[in-house]
């Protein structure tokens, strides 16, 4: 089992759970994190700090293209190490549906 960052990350991309991880596991694209899942050790520390739900675990139904997206794009962003301020406009997204369609991108994010 690992844990998964899905769809509710996007936009909000709230750090607070790269804060709690004890593994550096976290990696940031420009509106959102992933989690690598061969470096996750599925302690859980992260889910509850997340303020919009977007962690969970890979073993609840219909993540599959969550764990997909999360294994593709922490090859390729920077670790995120240490918790940064929230985008201003966070809040306003914490509750879309549908954001990976209308808002996902795939470039990294600055990392540390």
């Amino acid at each position: 089992m690992t844990y998964v960052v899905n769809e509710k990350c996007i936009k909000c991309k709230y750090t607070d759970c790269v804060e709690v991880c004890p593994v550096d596991c976290f990696y940031e694209g420009e509106n959102m994190l992933v989690i690598h899942p061969d470096e996750c050790i599925d302690c859980g520390v992260c889910e509850p700090e997340c303020p919009v739900e977007a962690i969970k675990p890979d073993t609840e139904p219909n993540l599959e293209k969550w764990l997909e997206v999360n294994r593709k794009f922490a090859d390729s962003w920077p670790n995120i190490t240490a918790k940064k301020p929230a985008p201003a406009d966070a809040d306003s997204f914490k509750d879309e549906q549908a954001k990976f369609e209308k808002y996902f991108s795939p470039n990294p994010g600055s990392g540390d």
